[in-house]
């Protein structure tokens, strides 16, 4: 009995040629659902419960108050932590105002009193320290739960490392999505600000776990 002659190889080269531009041609078509799905199964976004405090982590100044506000105004805590960010030399010329004062002046106007507002950390540099100093700040105060606010990518991230931080402690941390104002879940892929924070937080998680 004869067997059917196998395809040449020039034949095998074109038929996985094809396959392949097909499964390219597929992931374009299909590119926002698809992007967005992976942004949605990264992202971390608890849903708010009563709290002792919001927690605004350093950075993205120009929406994480915003959202922390609203949170407070919401009822969600009756008080509002911001981080003692280290200086920038242009901050400490007195050429702008530094990220603790500004991030104050938007949560005043967006209706948080600054008796409610309190500053914790000293010239904090990254999560790390965010995450000791309101660990810090936690125990001396009987804390029991923290809503934290931080920027869409960085949260998973932030989840990772304080529930690290407060192992072993009674204190529930619940993380919150600040959506940027130039991107969101649905379109990140589509500027370049979301690009790089993604990619950003992909080399920093495995970081994190190697140092931390």
């Amino acid at each position: 009995m004869m067997l059917p002659a196998s395809p040449a190889p020039w034949r095998r080269r074109l038929l996985f040629l094809a396959a392949l531009a097909g499964l390219f041609l597929a992931a374009w078509f299909f590119r926002a659902p698809l992007l967005t799905g992976f942004a949605k199964a990264w992202i971390v976004d608890d849903v708010p419960a009563k709290s002792d405090v919001i927690v605004i982590l350093g950075g993205g100044v120009e929406y994480r108050p915003f959202t922390a506000a609203r949170l407070y105004r919401e009822g969600f805590a009756p008080k509002v932590l911001i981080m003692d960010v280290s200086l920038s030399p242009t901050e400490e010329a007195g050429l702008k105002p530094s990220e603790r004062d500004l991030t104050r002046r938007i949560l005043a106007h967006e209706g948080v009193p600054d008796t409610a507002v309190e500053a914790v950390g000293r010239s904090v540099k990254n999560t790390f320290d965010e995450s000791v100093a309101v660990r810090d700040w936690a125990a001396t105060n009987g804390t029991t739960r923290l809503l934290i606010v931080t920027e869409l990518f960085h949260t998973r991230r932030v989840r990772w490392l304080f529930h690290k931080r407060f192992k072993g402690t009674p204190v529930e941390i619940r993380v919150v999505a600040a959506a940027p104002y130039k991107y969101q879940v649905t379109n990140w892929w589509q500027h370049e600000e979301g690009l790089i924070n993604f990619q950003n937080e992909w080399i920093k998680l495995p970081y994190y776990w190697l140092k931390y």
